[in-house]
């Protein structure tokens, strides 16, 4: 396959999600772009909720694609910080920017919760054969 892009200053979940640590101590979470490329063209994206509690590898949100509709899981515990309401108007940032202007929510991490347990870019390359 080939030329998916898995940028490596990111963590990864097995569940096709990324991590990007901001500068506040806050998580911004996506879908990567080998996920939105198997979504195919994505029309609705439901993030979970402004304030709401997530636990590690529940579902928190949904994305609604040409061809299915797929959860979004959350990678860690924590409270959901803000969500992107760019997407609102604009679903397909998730296809044309996955990494940027696509990200779903941020989130303020459990004291528990470490980048540690999830993957290197590497690892991730490997789960999905790159």
């Amino acid at each position: 396959m080939g030329g998916v892009n898995v940028p490596d200053d990111l963590r990864y979940s097995n569940d096709h999600e990324w991590v990007r640590v901001l500068d506040d101590g806050c998580w911004r979470v996506g879908i990567t772009d080998y996920a939105q490329d198997s979504l195919g063209d994505v029309v609705f994206v439901e993030p979970p909720a402004q304030g709401s509690t997530v636990n590690a590898g529940d579902p928190c949100g949904e994305i609604e694609s040409t061809k299915s509709v797929s959860e979004v899981y959350t990678p860690v515990a924590g409270t959901v910080t803000g969500v992107n309401s760019a997407l609102e108007q604009d679903p397909a940032l998730l296809n044309s920017d996955p990494y940027g202007e696509g990200w779903i929510y941020e989130m303020q991490p459990d004291a528990a919760a470490s980048l540690e347990s999830l993957l290197t870019a590497d690892a991730y390359r490997a789960l999905i054969g790159e």
